[in-house]
């Protein structure tokens, strides 16, 4: 199944996506899309609530309460080639603030002094279940679905600046996540979704979840030996090539730009980039 958030940024209200590709208010089950609600989406019926008439409401990031949105670099191949790296022995884990998340189809507005915001095309992971040291065989268990996420950063703060990567990945709506929260079972296979990224009309990622180096269940293992995963949190697992930093010239985001990028089931987020 299919679930949204819909409505003004900070009112969203839960909602189901029915055969009909219509919003379906479950608001009368739900409070919200957060919390231990994300473990029992499995039994919901779309056809038991509402429909919401209006075609054209915002949707919003589709996980509500999220503690903690960690990210991962550097773990596609191809992502790691076009940088002139070698692919990492373990997994290279940093957090994102959450202050960034914002709705799939949001402005998304360049810091102060950015001169090198770049966009990633990632597969997202909804945690459902607490889960701490889980095994590699269990890890899928505690999923409760999937989501695109365009893990949006500027460079220069990243790399350029001194300290750590968060800084460069946190300013307000370098979180675009959506349109749906997607559940393990309509997904398919985390390792067999294609990512495609356009900038302006023209490709510009086009990879494959295969092609990561750590997969989804190694990354879920993996990150539940050094921290607790909670329900809500958000694990986005890395980026093919094809980013503006990795292209020859390199190309970045300016004011008036149109991102689009779908990642397998889970829908397509389109953005407009604005000056700060």
């Amino acid at each position: 199944m299919k679930f949204v958030r819909y409505g003004p940024a900070g009112a969203e209200r839960p909602g189901v996506l029915d055969d009909e590709g219509q919003i379906r208010d479950l608001g009368q089950s739900f409070a919200d899309l957060a919390g231990p609600a994300l473990a029992g989406l499995g039994g919901v019926d779309p056809r038991k609530f509402p429909v919401v008439p209006d075609e054209n409401l915002r949707l919003g990031v589709p996980v509500g309460g999220v503690g903690k949105y960690i990210c991962v670099g550097m773990n596609y191949t191809d992502h790691a080639r076009e940088n002139g790296l070698q692919p990492p022995r373990e997994p290279i884990i940093f957090l994102k603030a959450t202050s960034a998340l914002c709705g799939p189809n949001d402005p998304v507005q360049l810091p102060l002094n950015s001169v090198k915001a770049d966009w990633e095309a990632e597969l997202g992971v909804v945690i459902g279940h607490p889960a701490k040291y889980v095994t590699q065989e269990t890890a899928l268990s505690y999923v409760a679905g999937y989501v695109a996420v365009n893990d949006l950063s500027d460079r220069e703060f990243q790399i350029e600046r001194a300290g750590q990567w968060t800084k460069g990945k946190s300013a307000d709506t370098f979180g675009p996540v959506g349109p749906w929260l997607v559940t393990p079972d309509a997904a398919g296979d985390p390792q067999d979704m294609a990512l495609r990224f356009w900038l302006n009309g023209v490709l510009m990622q086009d990879g494959h979840t295969s092609n990561m180096i750590f997969p989804v269940a190694r990354l879920i293992s993996y990150i539940s030996q050094f921290m607790s995963l909670q329900p809500g949190d958000i694990i986005a697992t890395g980026s093919p090539s094809g980013v503006g930093m990795g292209r020859r010239p390199q190309v970045f985001l300016k004011p008036g730009d149109q991102m689009e990028f779908e990642v397998g089931p889970l829908g397509r987020q389109r953005q407009v980039v604005i000056a700060g």
